[in-house]
């Protein structure tokens, strides 16, 4: 068996977990805020409070977690009152519409119809050649340049920006503008500083699907705008929506779980040694990283009237967040859930969300990590970190976990 034993128990207890402040930073980039230890221990459904004072529920328990989610009871409208914010960028930026994520049905089921084409699995595995050889010319140029560099500008953010660019039908000549606009969006330090972002890239998006309607590509944001279906075509807006979330999600994600994984690897040498040596799988590793990273820590929800669960009532109006670095670990689900263990099977986990929300993308985001993590361990066999791991800088508790920077070496 290749499971992790160096992890140590989280420690540092809070007495009232009602006081439980959510979200936290990560004291270790993989694992859970310590102090989401007392959480673990008040039940499948407990009580956190955000940053502005206001106690919400909490869901840590697996089971639980995947009745919530399927619930339609709870919505993920961020316009409705009691909508749990939990930063105050997200307040005050929440009544902006957000395509798929923040729509219930019926509405999102339209949404959601339009797209599926665009990530079936036999589109994704026409893809694979492709990853592979954006993968390959991205290796090529570090061995040529030599070592050290820094992974996530070099290797973790290119590859899934150049995938979904080649997807979506953006040009990749624009990568640093959607980039920049991304990072300001998911975490910009101000509200404004995010609604500037998100003119900013809708400005830029609009303007690429007008010309998309005057000279078509192929896309998927061509075949949107000229698709016939019985839904009719998304108008203007919608498209805008569409290729926000799907331009930003898919390359925000997956390279974080690129940069996080390569580091958790690395910190990890008899799991990244059973990866080298084929006693285990790309899948395997990529399904056990994404259980035990949860890098979107945090799933929200708002109660739409009462619901009996777990003994307890939750009222109509209540916010409810999903603690998915918790949930994820949960010992009634995943027998040593603080160990990094590839003979477990982990494709249960809740990473990629549940029910109706569940990742557009999952099987994209799938592929490129299989392709991107174990061609750079077969490229580079000597690849290490070239700084001390305790000084390498991680992404604050707030946004979608991952390295801010990863001097490698090899």
């Amino acid at each position: 068996m290749t499971r992790s034993t160096t992890e140590p128990a989280l420690q540092d207890h809070t007495p009232d977990p009602a006081g439980v402040p959510f979200p936290q930073d990560r004291g270790c980039p993989y694992r859970p805020p310590s102090g989401y230890a007392p959480l673990r221990e008040q039940g499948p459904l407990g009580r956190v409070t955000l940053y502005d004072g206001r106690t919400v529920r909490v869901v840590t328990g697996h089971a639980l977690a995947r009745e919530l989610l399927a619930d339609p009871r709870l919505s993920s409208a961020r316009e409705r009152a009691g909508f749990p914010a939990t930063t105050e960028r997200l307040a005050k930026t929440r009544v902006r519409r957000v395509a798929l994520l923040g729509v219930d049905d019926p509405a999102h089921n339209t949404q959601r119809r339009m797209l599926i084409p665009g990530f079936s699995l036999k589109r994704i595995a026409a893809l694979r050649p492709g990853i592979q050889q954006t993968v390959d010319r991205l290796l090529d140029a570090m061995e040529r340049q030599g070592p050290p560099t820094e992974l996530v500008g070099a290797f973790a953010l290119p590859v899934p920006s150049m995938v979904i660019c080649a997807l979506l039908g953006v040009p990749y000549a624009d990568h640093e503008f959607f980039e920049e606009r991304s990072r300001r969006l998911l975490r910009g330090p101000t509200a404004a500083d995010v609604e500037r972002a998100r003119t900013e890239l809708e400005t830029y998006l609009g303007e690429l699907i007008d010309r998309k309607r005057r000279d078509p590509g192929d896309g998927l944001l061509d075949e949107l705008i000229h698709r016939e279906s019985a839904d009719g075509p998304p108008d203007r807006a919608q498209l805008i929506d569409f290729a926000v979330i799907l331009l930003v999600a898919g390359h925000e994600t997956t390279a974080n779980m690129i940069s996080l994984g390569t580091f958790t690897l690395l910190r990890h040498p008899a799991q990244l040694a059973a990866l080298r040596s084929g006693r285990t799988t790309p899948a395997v590793v990529v399904e056990e990283l994404l259980r035990y990273l949860s890098i979107a820590d945090g799933l929200l929800r708002v109660a739409t009237e009462d619901l009996e669960v777990a003994g307890e009532t939750i009222r109509a109006g209540e916010g409810v967040v999903f603690a998915t670095s918790v949930i994820n670990r949960d010992e009634a689900a995943f027998a040593a859930p603080d160990a990094l263990d590839w003979d477990r099977s982990a494709r249960h986990h809740l990473a990629f969300g549940f029910g109706i929300h569940q990742c557009l993308g999952q099987n994209l985001a799938r592929a490129e990590l299989e392709i991107a993590l174990r061609t750079l361990f077969e490229r580079l066999p000597g690849l290490r970190l070239a700084a001390p791991a305790e000084e390498i800088p991680f992404k604050p508790g707030d946004t979608i976990q991952g390295m801010l920077e990863l001097p490698v070496a090899w």
